[in-house]
């Protein structure tokens, strides 16, 4: 009866060693498609996340936003309307620097000489000092009439130059005594749009009553 079965045992040894040999890589083999739907899966919950975390920043600066304008009241539309329409008024003005008159203005100077007649707003008087004013910061393509807009024209990456949003991809500024002094300007030239820091909606800050001078 041994003798029957004798031969058949080496033989079940080797394919018993054989299956034990191959089974760690049938294994490896099967979980490489399986980790590597797990990565697939990690990365996408990643890249969802991600997305909802910016969507999430982008709708709390709207929020913000939209609270802010709503604790100080103004009428946007109406004062954007008039210190744009006396700020076309004076295009032409020539460049002067420390200028605040229509005899003359700088960049920052000939704002604030908008905002202070039109809006009754008494801005600060330099533009560094102008970007750091208590007012909500606009993505550029959120930028309304009446922004101010804050340039590097220097090199050095410092405010140094600022304007006023007109609408359409427009802005008026005092420029300088080379271009002219005040004029209209696109805000998408390769040169603004590459020297552009920042925007703020100043005229969230402007008095609820507002008596300007004409």
């Amino acid at each position: 009866m041994l003798n029957r079965f004798a031969p058949l045992v080496p033989l079940a040894l080797v394919t018993l060693l054989f299956g034990c040999a191959t089974h760690p890589q049938q294994v490896a083999e099967q979980q490489k498609p399986q980790q590597h739907n797990q990565q697939k899966f990690v990365a996408a919950q990643s890249s969802t996340a991600y997305q909802e975390a910016v969507y999430s920043e982008e709708v709390a600066t709207e929020k913000e936003l939209a609270e802010f304008s709503d604790s100080k009241p103004y009428q946007l539309p109406v004062l954007a309307d008039s210190i744009l329409e006396r700020g076309l008024s004076l295009v032409g003005t020539r460049y002067r620097f420390g200028g605040t008159s229509e005899a003359g203005f700088d960049c920052s100077g000939f704002i604030g000489y908008l905002f202070r007649e039109e809006a009754g707003m008494n801005l600060p008087r330099s533009t560094r000092e102008m970007i750091n004013v208590d007012a909500p910061l606009v993505a550029r393509n959120n930028l309304k009439p009446g922004d101010l807009l804050f340039f590097s024209t220097n090199g050095r990456g410092r405010v140094s130059h600022a304007g006023i949003y007109l609408g359409d991809d427009q802005f008026i500024h005092s420029s300088s005594r080379r271009s002219g002094g005040v004029r209209v300007d696109k805000l998408g030239d390769s040169y603004w749009s590459k020297t552009f820091i920042e925007a703020k909606r100043a005229l969230a800050m402007a008095p609820t009553t507002v008596t300007s001078r004409k």
